[in-house]
Order: structure tokens, then sequence, then C-alpha cells
């Protein structure tokens, strides 16, 4: 999954091209997050998460990532409405962030630690020169909305690295398996999802104790139980699809 999803024409942000730009009023809400399936999440959000979306792992070039699971169609997210309204109580990160996002700026050197700039969405509906809150103020000094908004973009890469750590874990501890999602409706249709990937519960019993321990001390071992608790949440996918019918998720 791209970290730059959502985001059509994400640019640097910059103190002199944007030093008029407000956030305005939005009135398309969340639309933009309405033609994903899932989201990434971070590992500290799973016990949030875990209340109302499955979290399930998927493969995603040569990483493993874990996200909440929002559809089973493709280009279909079923927690935003018609009006744009985030139709649950927790919203991930991933999300919220929206229109800001942090990029990896070149610096010529493979070598080099990777810089990181802060870019903005110029195609966010809420972005305008003439009402809402400035981002610069009229020195040029970024206004406390930015403060704000650079903080949490760097607290969600540094949440985002510290996952990658954990996943690696279950990797290494052979936890992750294949999963595929069934749903069969009462009138005979049946939706499958496959190439997800779950933790197996039963290797994980069976983790030796010194492994056990590790998972345990790192602080990781909630998390591995919060995606577990979160599978129970396919049905409240499924009964998203088509509420007026009883379906069974497998």
């Amino acid at each position: 999954m791209a970290q730059s999803i959502f985001y059509d024409k994400p640019v640097p942000l910059n103190k002199d091209a944007h030093r008029d730009l407000k956030i305005g009023p939005n009135e398309a809400g969340f639309s933009f997050a309405k033609n994903t399936n899932s989201v990434l999440l971070s590992g500290m959000e799973f016990v949030h998460a875990a209340k109302e979306y499955p979290i399930i792992f998927i493969n995603a070039g040569n990483s493993i990532l874990p996200v909440a699971l929002l559809g089973f169609r493709t280009d279909e997210n079923l927690f935003v409405d018609d009006d744009g309204k985030w139709d649950a109580k927790y919203i991930p990160a991933f999300v919220r962030r929206y229109p800001f996002i942090l990029a990896e700026a070149p610096t010529g050197n493979e070598d080099q630690n990777k810089e990181m700039t802060v870019c903005i969405d110029e195609d966010f509906p809420g972005l305008n020169n003439e009402e809402g809150s400035p981002l610069f103020d009229e020195d040029g000094n970024q206004t406390e909305l930015l403060d704000n908004a650079i903080t949490f973009l760097q607290e969600y890469q540094s949440q985002y690295q510290r996952t990658e750590i954990f996943v690696n874990r279950l990797k290494e501890l052979e936890l992750l398996t294949a999963y595929t999602a069934n749903a069969e409706f009462a009138n005979g249709e049946k939706i499958s999802m496959a190439g997800l990937m779950v933790i197996d519960e039963k290797k994980l019993v069976e983790l030796e104790k010194k492994k056990a321990m590790e998972l345990f001390r790192s602080g990781e071992l909630s998390w591995v139980y919060a995606h577990l608790l979160s599978l129970s949440n396919m049905n409240t996918v499924i009964n998203r699809m088509v509420p007026d019918k009883e379906a069974d998720a497998a």
C-alpha cells in the first residue's frame, strides 16, 4: 500500500509559495478516503482500531503491512457515507494526517540518511487563500496549526518505523499465516477476499518461553491480541455491505 494514497497533487510546503494558504471549511469531509478498502495502521493504534475494524496483514511489494480493513470490494470504503462523514468513533492516523504528509527528499546519495520534507495536497478542497486558518503568519513563520500538523506527522513516522520492527519480529517467529475472508449471505451470494494474513494463534501459544517473553517485554503482545480480537469485526464490515441481509463470515 502506497503511503501517498489520497494525495492527488502533493507538493513540498514552502513558506514563500504558500504564504497565503489557509485551511478552510471542507464540505467534502472524508470523501477523499471513500475509494480505498484498507488503510495502514501503526501498532499503537491496534487497541483502539480493534474495537471497530478487522486488523489484517497484507503483502505490499517487499513489505508486510498491518491495515484496517474498510471494505471487501476494491475501491470501497464502507465507513465513509455519501456525505463524507466517517461512520466510526476511531479514525486511523493514516487518514487524520491528510492533507499533510512527510515525503522523502532526494539527497543524491543513496548511502545518506533519508531526509523527510513536509508536503501538502494542493487538491485538498479545504485549501484556499481567502478564509480559514493560515499555515504561515505575516512574517513567514509557521502557525500553531502547522506546528501541530508537523508534530503529528513526526509522531506518525516514528510509530510507522516501530511497527516495521513489530512486523519483522512476527516474520522471524513465523507467526503469520495465509487467510481468506469469506462471507455467505442468506440469498446464497458468496464473497471471498484472499491474499490476507493473520497471526496463527496456535503457533503463538507454542512459542518457546524465551521468544514469548521477548514478545511480552517488547510490549507487542498486546498488539497481537488486539489483532486477534479484531477479526470478529469481519461481520461488521460484511453487514455494512448489505445491511438488510444476514451474513456469516468465515
